[in-house]
């Protein structure tokens, strides 16, 4: 299983390049950053700095959206990247969330999602493309650009389209059995349409905290909150009694009273009194170092690719440190055995 960090844009650029070498220097494989320009730095200007100052380290946004950009701009940016880096760029994808609201605009289509991922990729590697009632490409593109394309989903017609077109699923959550749960529609998806599994890896995305158990809920509350936004989009499209969606997902947005936008993915905010213990130590990893080995393990047991930290919790340092310490060579000494 790989190893990746993100960054939601909110400490210095000094601090995020540290952290980002720290993370190559241990093992780390994958460097993500939010992609919400109003309510965070802009991501791909920080991006280029960070490339710049690693050797190894991929980079991407986790997530960007099809709404906010023109699309010949998204994929100029995504193919500079990748050429400035020697191909060391990915792109998660989703319908947005964040950086669309922020702007009062509602999230785009699965269609549209799975065409913008397409477009991205033949644009970045010079084809010619059709936009604005023209043809148009980039004719300093390298044709050897690869922009694998990471699409996050949840419900079950994103799941199958995921399946069909992406490179990489991406699910912001840490509980095992929900991860085997949506993966596997992914994947099945994937082998129906004549691809392989290895065609779709999985991310699983979460906080994690080591350290003492109410000091750990304390720092990681925030994620299921910043969840609790997509679960209830799938509830209002699907039901909270559908079988498409588990009720395990979904049964603990019954007491959310609303969202605030300005203290997305914030420890601190408002907005978190529906959340339990039991959801907290669910959907991230807690405890200590061994609890996160064994939680890791059956993340990957599920079918998990790579996991990433939300590296936003506070103590950062700390928190990366030890995984590079601690829990990576675990991991790495298995490999080496496999």
């Amino acid at each position: 299983m790989k190893f990746g960090i993100t960054f939601k844009g909110d400490i210095s650029l000094e601090r995020t390049t540290k952290l980002c070498q720290m993370a190559e220097e241990g093992g780390f494989e994958y460097a993500w950053l939010f992609d919400s320009h109003v309510l965070w730095q802009e991501c791909y200007t920080v991006t280029a700095y960070l490339m710049a100052h690693t050797k190894k380290l991929r980079f991407g946004p986790l997530v960007t959206n099809p709404g906010v950009r023109d699309w010949t701009l998204a994929a100029s940016t995504f193919a500079s990247l990748a050429k400035i880096s020697g191909n060391r760029y990915d792109v998660g994808v989703g319908r947005g969330d964040s950086s669309l609201r922020m702007l009062g605009k509602k999230p785009r289509k699965i269609s549209t999602t799975v065409e913008f991922m397409d477009f991205c990729k033949r644009m970045g590697r010079g084809e010619t493309v059709h936009i604005h009632d023209r043809d148009l490409e980039l004719p300093w593109a390298d044709p050897n650009t690869e922009l694998p394309m990471w699409m996050a989903a949840y419900g079950p017609k994103a799941l199958k389209a995921t399946g069909e077109h992406a490179d990489g699923l991406v699910l912001q959550i840490g509980d095992p059995w929900l991860v085997q749960w949506f993966a596997k529609q992914a994947i099945d998806a994937a082998l129906a349409a004549g691809r392989k599994r290895e065609e779709v890896q999985i991310m699983a995305a979460a906080p994690v905290w080591i350290g003492d158990i109410e000091k750990c809920r304390e720092q990681t509350k925030w994620f299921p909150a910043m969840v609790g936004n997509h679960v209830a989009d799938i509830v209002a499209k699907y039901g909270s009694d559908s079988d498409e969606v588990p009720a395990r997902l979904t049964e603990y947005i019954a007491g959310r009273k609303g969202y605030n936008y300005k203290e997305h993915a914030s420890k601190d905010a408002d907005h978190l009194d529906f959340i339990s213990n039991e959801i907290v130590d669910s959907f991230s990893i807690l405890g200590d170092v061994e609890q996160h080995i064994a939680k890791l393990k059956e993340l990957e047991a599920a079918g998990v690719d790579q996991f990433c930290i939300y590296l936003m919790c506070g103590d950062e340092e700390r928190i990366l440190q030890e995984y590079c310490d601690k829990v990576l060579p675990h991991f790495a000494k298995e490999k080496s055995l496999a």
